[in-house]
């Protein structure tokens, strides 16, 4: 039977981006913190991994980029070479280029060797050449001390166990040629356990199926040894140990030189996260410098704290299958709901166990539903990952030198809201480097740090997620805004609170920045930016201080799959608001809504008046003579702009399942998605923010 090789080529074209994700992470923790050991190796796995993966499937352009990316790092690891400014920009580009190879090989291009040839002279020019710094020595992790035992006098010889696990091939790794390798140390006695082989029809050519016992001459360094072994030293058990010479003539063992069993002894060696971070202990903040300063890296010792810990225990689903997971959740949720309503009209004395058990099945059917949907939610570190090299890239462009912090990485945010919150943080930081930060003579001249700071962070207020995107550069400038406001023709006056005037940079074409760059300055995007925020629910603040720096805060739903929203009645139909958006609501008094100029009314709450709409009017819903309209106004609020919703009746308040419509139907004005009530009756969920986006144009 043929082998589908598609699914394995998926599996490899994933982990290989995570490797790649791992890969660029700790090239730019090198370049920040020094040249540690356990990073070194990360990286160098990662590559090798890649490089394995490769060759099983034949992708040759990969193949060739990752054995002379490999080359180059085994010099780092072997104290060789350092991690300077050139070598930095070679490996970093190198992961971007394997990222473009990857998709060419998706794509069913994987000889597109066109794209690697120009990086491929550059590494091999710099692999040729003289080494790009001084050696450097790599720092070994205190939680991975070096072993204790060196070559002893009384050592006659090293007895080596190897056995590769059955995967190894799999991997890319020959065991063949580990022992080749070690054959070029100087002589050695093999001996080969045949014991796990099968007859040959039960044989899987991509199984290993043999051991060894090695010896080796004492006059080898144990670490020459044990580097034949680093790359696969996750995929093998493993034993070196120095045996000696009693007084009376007997060979014994001596105290072995790495743990008993490296698979069983030592913490296992995580695979490349799909995230790379910064290790705990180590500085967290990514300091990028600019071209032309010294960009040497220090040899840092790393902090003891820095301790290997078992990988995460995980396995990969579609999330096509998660979404459906989801929907069927939510089916059960709209049935408890229709249970539980139908229940209130039975007697309790009558059916209490029934009652009991609607009531338990209410329960374990919200927790049900929290854990599926806690399925979907990933760490923002998934976004933030990306602007270490994005800030480290632009500044040196840019002639700044820049520290980039984060913080609440691990705060969790829906899939969806995920995916879509990328560009306008990727907009905002970008903003924040050009426009935000001043060069280091500038910043030296007003008495600041000469390295700008850029902070970003994220946290869990109420329902919601808040990131805050903070620089401590020039702030804006309220008069240059208003200036530039008054040649648009905006409506401004000099009397506008400051967070009022900040609101101006959101109107299309509207820029501060003296110079147009292909970095910013259009006055192309911060609108988009709100506008996308706005369509997930969301709303972004800027506060500034002129000369001091600039803070935007945005605030997100942390799930677009579910809401909870406030239920009310207009006409025959109901209408769900979210209670993200709901100010208040309240039954005017006589008197408290007037009209304006033709059919506009606003309505008076306490000293500020708010546009009304009457819902049954903007939605087309009919009323009926017997319809009871209890003169009810729910205000509503985004971006600092309110609204006031006129409804016949407050229904009550609940958590809803979004479905959508668009999908299903047509995209409606004014509408969000629709979803189930307990009754079986549909509800349209209500856009809040486009119905408030239409009344500020049309005003």
């Amino acid at each position: 039977m043929a082998i589908d090789m598609r699914q394995f080529q998926a599996t490899f074209f994933a982990e290989s981006r995570e490797g790649l994700d791992a890969m660029e992470s700790g090239l730019l923790s090198l370049e920040a913190a020094g040249n540690d050991l356990d990073t070194v190796n990360t990286i160098f796995r990662a590559a090798h991994s890649i490089k394995g993966g490769a060759a099983t499937f034949g992708f040759k352009a990969i193949t060739n980029t990752t054995h002379l990316l490999e080359t180059l790092l085994d010099q780092v690891r072997g104290g060789k070479r350092s991690v300077d400014g050139e070598l930095s920009d070679a490996l970093l580009a190198s992961v971007d280029i394997l990222r473009e190879l990857l998709s060419s090989a998706e794509a069913g291009n994987p000889d597109d060797t066109g794209r690697s040839e120009p990086l491929n002279a550059r590494l091999s020019e710099l692999l040729n050449g003289a080494p790009a710094a001084a050696p450097a020595v790599l720092v070994q992790s205190a939680s991975a001390p070096a072993p204790q035992a060196v070559d002893s006098p009384a050592t006659t010889h090293w007895q080596v166990d190897f056995a590769p696990h059955e995967n190894m091939f799999i991997t890319g790794n020959d065991p063949l040629r580990i022992l080749r390798e070690l054959a070029r140390l100087g002589e050695m006695e093999v001996n080969c356990d045949t014991a796990k082989l099968p007859t040959l029809t039960d044989l899987d050519p991509h199984t290993a199926y043999l051991s060894w016992t090695l010896e080796l001459p004492a006059s080898i360094k144990r670490a020459h040894i044990a580097d034949a072994f680093s790359w696969v030293e996750d995929e093998c058990d493993l034993r070196i140990e120095g045996v000696g010479q009693h007084a009376g003539g007997a060979a014994v063992a001596s105290q072995p030189v790495v743990p008993e069993t490296v698979a069983a002894s030592a913490p296992p060696v995580a695979p490349p996260p799909v995230i790379a971070t910064p290790p705990p202990g180590a500085t967290p903040a990514t300091t990028t410098t600019a071209a032309g300063a010294d960009s040497k890296t220090n040899v840092t010792p790393m902090a003891a704290s820095k301790a290997a810990e078992p990988a995460d225990s995980s396995i990969r689903v579609n999330i096509s299958k998660v979404d459906a997971l989801i929907n069927l959740v939510g089916e059960l949720v709209i049935t408890q709901a229709m249970l539980k309503q139908q229940s209130s009209a039975l007697d309790p004395s009558l059916h209490e166990k029934l009652l009991n058990g609607l009531t338990q099945l209410d329960r374990n059917t919200r927790d049900l539903q929290e854990a599926v949907m806690s399925v979907r939610m990933l760490p923002v570190e998934f976004v933030f990952s990306r602007f270490p090299r994005m800030v480290r890239d632009l500044a040196s462009r840019l002639g700044k030198r820049v520290n980039l912090r984060t913080s609440g990485e691990g705060t969790e945010l829906d899939k969806g809201v995920i995916e879509r919150i990328v560009d306008p943080l990727v907009h905002l930081v970008r903003n924040s480097v050009d426009h935000g930060l001043e060069t280091p003579d500038l910043r030296e001249a007003s008495g600041k740090n000469p390295v700008g700071t850029v902070t970003l962070s994220a946290s869990h207020q109420g329902g919601h997620i808040v990131i805050e995107i903070i620089d401590d550069g020039r702030g804006l400038n309220r008069e240059k805004i208003l200036a530039k406001a008054v040649e648009r023709g905006l409506p401004v006056s000099e009397q506008m609170p400051d967070g009022e005037v900040w609101k101006l940079i959101f109107h299309p074409g509207l820029s501060t920045a003296d110079q147009v760059t292909d970095v910013s300055g259009r006055g192309v995007g911060m609108d988009v930016v709100r506008q996308n925020i706005a369509a997930l629910g969301g709303d972004i603040d800027i506060e500034s201080v002129l000369g001091q720096g600039t803070r935007v805060t945005i605030r997100l739903p942390l799930t677009l799959a579910i809401l909870d929203g406030m239920t009310v009645s207009v006409g025959n139909e109901i209408f769900v608001l979210p209670l993200g958006y709901v100010v208040e609501s309240l039954q005017p008094g006589p008197g408290d809504i007037k009209r304006v100029t033709g059919s506009n009314r606003v309505l008076k709450v306490r000293s500020e008046y708010v546009p009304i709409h009457d819902m049954g009017e903007l939605f087309n819903v009919p009323r009926g003579p017997d319809t009871v309209r209890l003169g009810t106004v729910v205000v509503v609020e985004n971006g600092g702009r309110k609204l006031a919703m006129e409804v016949d009746e407050l229904v009550g308040q609940q958590q809803v399942v979004v479905k959508s419509i668009e999908s299903n139907y047509k995209r409606i004005n004014g509408i969000a998605g629709a979803t189930i009530l307990g009754d079986g009756r549909v509800a349209l969920i209500v856009d809040i923010v486009s119905i408030i986006r239409a009344q500020q144009v049309a005003a």
